[in-house]
């Protein structure tokens, strides 16, 4: 990297700059004054070189490009490549010894989406002399394979010839993989969404157009079709805020001390008020359980969702139980069915994961597991022995901002 050099005692000679082009021996008895000297000192181009040296030896060292991630390829003013780093081997699947000597356009044959030469497009060493850079953009390998470039092109001054290029590779990958979960949300949510639109589209359609024919119960029934399709409608759209909201690390929670024990006992009773059979359901709760600072909202609806999917896909009697531990409130939802397969464990906290084909967005455990992590708790999958899901649910107790507030007045050792 080019160094503006530092000021040094030899810059103080009358007329000469440093970078004089004048014959050094007609300089060499320039008159200076040194700072502690009382009589004149002669300063020559030697002293000059040997200061410059000396300052340049105590500037910070250049980065070391082995310790960053991406392959970072140096051309020389040349056109020939100089140097490479670690990462290059395994970017760019060749060994980086091999491509020191080699010309830009055979040590990276990159094309565009349209076949042509890149190196040749965008011509480093001529073209514009402002430019200082080429953008990120996809660009393609001989083998088939896509790389992420950028370039930079480095010169002395302002409007200078380019004195080297410096190109940045990286591998697609987590592009490729950000770029199919962005299609399997669209494919998911224009899924989600035809369903109920087309039964609340057809209902509506149908009462409008022969409200007469229908009795006063075949209009009920219709109306709380298209009911409950709204509330599937509203319930995709709230889990797709969430997700939003914990991607950005923006999900607001408002704490109160909350019973969890009785929390839990009214997102059943709701279930039962709904019409699932409340033999259905156990719960098992220890005494005298010390309240736990919650946003009881979010944490209803961590157990809706968890309610939800041991309806969906469990079997035999959902057990709710709460329990007091060293580490906090510990939260169980268990069910009695098949189980979730060892191998699809850890995929069950990801977005989209649907363990069976009974319907769901996919979203409800990655919303579940956001909302308990924001809550400073954690949940894990926790098979009983005997067969099913249990996941498990552990929240710590006391009030956060007390704790915070006690561990900020805390004198320091």
């Amino acid at each position: 990297m080019w160094r503006r050099p530092l000021p040094c005692a030899c810059m103080q000679v009358p007329g000469y700059n440093g970078h004089d082009d004048r014959d050094p021996a007609s300089i060499a008895g320039a008159r200076i004054w040194e700072p502690r000297d009382e009589p004149p000192v002669r300063l020559c181009s030697t002293l000059h070189r040997s200061c410059q040296n000396l300052t340049m030896s105590l500037l910070p060292p250049a980065p070391d490009y082995d310790e960053i991630p991406d392959a970072i390829v140096v051309v020389g003013a040349d056109g020939i490549v100089v140097s490479c780093n670690a990462s290059t081997g395994r970017v760019l699947g060749v060994d980086r010894e091999e491509m020191i000597g080699l010309a830009l356009s055979d040590a990276l044959p990159l094309s565009d989406a349209a076949g042509r030469d890149w190196w040749q497009v965008t011509n480093p060493f001529g073209g514009l002399s402002t430019r200082t850079r080429q953008v990120e953009r996809v660009l393609q390998l001989p083998d088939g394979r896509y790389v992420l470039a950028t370039a930079s092109y480095v010169r002395a001054s302002r409007g200078a010839p380019v004195d080297r290029v410096v190109v940045s590779l990286r591998g697609t990958e987590a592009r490729d993989r950000a770029e199919r979960e962005h299609a399997d949300l669209i494919a998911t949510v224009a899924h989600e969404l035809r369903s109920p639109l087309t039964g609340i589209k057809g209902f509506t359609a149908t009462l409008l157009a022969k409200w007469d024919r229908f009795t006063e119960d075949q209009r009920r029934l219709m109306l709380e079709a298209v009911d409950s399709d709204a509330d599937r409608l509203t319930r995709l759209i709230a889990e797709l805020l969430d997700v939003a909201r914990i991607d950005a690390g923006r999900l607001e929670l408002r704490r109160v001390p909350t019973d969890l024990s009785a929390l839990v006992g009214k997102r059943v009773d709701a279930r039962e008020a709904a019409g699932v059979d409340a033999a259905r359901f156990a719960i098992d709760a220890d005494d005298d359980l010390p309240d736990v600072w919650v946003d009881p909202d979010k944490m209803g609806q961590v157990l809706d969702n968890l309610i939800e999917n041991a309806l969906r896909h469990g079997e035999g009697t959902i057990t709710l139980t709460v329990r007091q531990d060293p580490d906090g409130l510990v939260m169980s939802v268990a069910d009695q069915g098949p189980g979730i397969p060892p191998g699809r464990a850890h995929r069950i906290f990801g977005r989209f994961w649907k363990g069976s084909d009974r319907g769901g967005t996919g979203l409800g455990l990655y919303v579940v597991n956001g909302i308990v992590e924001a809550h400073g708790g954690r949940i894990a999958l926790v098979p009983p022995p005997e067969g099913g899901a249990r996941f498990v649910v552990v929240l710590p107790v006391g009030d956060p901002v007390a704790e915070l507030s006690v561990s900020d007045n805390d004198p320091a050792d």
